[in-house]
């Protein structure tokens, strides 16, 4: 909903936030090496989170308790997701695998595993009844779950971060090639190019606005870049710090945009922004 925020890192640490206040609310400790991605449910009571100990973890948020831990991956955990519902945790990890977590269930192992990539898995991310996912092999590939049907787009350059557009029509993917391609779901048509920020060794973000009229991205140098979606120039160029910019998450539906650099978060907004 906007209202909290979540960070992880290289203290084997999840700490809650209020971005809009600055405050930490809680701090979740059960990992036994670097948080890598962690991600809350709909409903603001559990957060999924994965790391470098290869293992999921299921939070309950209010006491801070690990509720359930899977493991099945062979190596670091780059992302987690829930479901629409919470109900499911899809992971992605450098074993070039994407498990399925059934949270209800006390079964230790994934309710499936999607084995297509060829290398590791860099990001996850979920529609209604979709994942889509970047590889390290230079794939985009999207499991319709309702037809059973995988679509694969070729980049050629490991792929750091996908996402869905707001409208559900396309697919924001950033790779090690220093490009953001915007591609159309159905046909995998290229429907832009971005350019103008560096992306070469790290698993940097991308990000879509509130409106899906910009399209953003983090940078190596210190900066985050935004382009008009629909003309592809340069619309903004956001100073953040001196070393790599990595993290990037867009309010739901207002104009604020939370930043991650080493060891920090920053929160950015308009002028004419007002908290819920």
């Amino acid at each position: 909903d906007g209202n909290y925020c979540l960070t992880c890192g290289s203290d084997k640490t999840l700490k809650l936030w209020n971005p809009h206040k600055g405050t930490a609310l809680r701090t979740y400790q059960g990992h036994g090496y670097e948080v890598l991605d962690a991600a809350g449910s709909f409903d603001n009571s559990q957060i999924c989170s994965g790391g470098a100990d290869k293992a999921v973890a299921l939070w309950d948020v209010t006491t801070g308790q690990v509720v359930r831990k899977y493991r099945g991956h062979a190596g670091k955990v780059n992302c987690v997701q829930f479901n629409e519902e919470a109900t499911v945790i899809v992971s992605g990890s450098i074993d070039s695998t994407v498990r399925c977590w059934d949270c209800r269930s006390r079964r230790p192992d994934p309710v499936q595993v999607l084995d297509e990539a060829k290398d590791g898995i860099s990001s996850v991310k979920l529609s209604a009844h979709e994942i889509l996912t970047g590889s390290v092999d230079g794939r985009v590939r999207r499991y319709d779950l309702r037809t059973g049907q995988l679509c694969s787009d070729y980049i050629g350059s490991p792929i750091t971060s996908v996402c869905f557009t707001k409208d559900g029509q396309c697919v924001l993917v950033a790779s090690l090639d220093s490009t953001l391609r915007l591609l159309d779901k159905d046909t995998g048509e290229l429907l832009g190019e971005y350019t103008g920020h560096r992306s070469t060794t790290y698993r940097l973000d991308c990000v879509l606005n509130e409106q899906d009229t910009h399209v953003g991205c983090a940078s190596e140098d210190g900066h985050v870049y935004f382009w008009d979606l629909v003309e592809g120039s340069l619309a903004l160029s956001l100073p953040v710090e001196r070393g790599v910019v990595q993290s990037l998450a867009f309010h739901p539906r207002l104009p604020c945009l939370l930043v991650a650099t080493q060891g920090q978060v920053t929160l950015w907004r308009e002028d004419t922004f007002q908290p819920e």
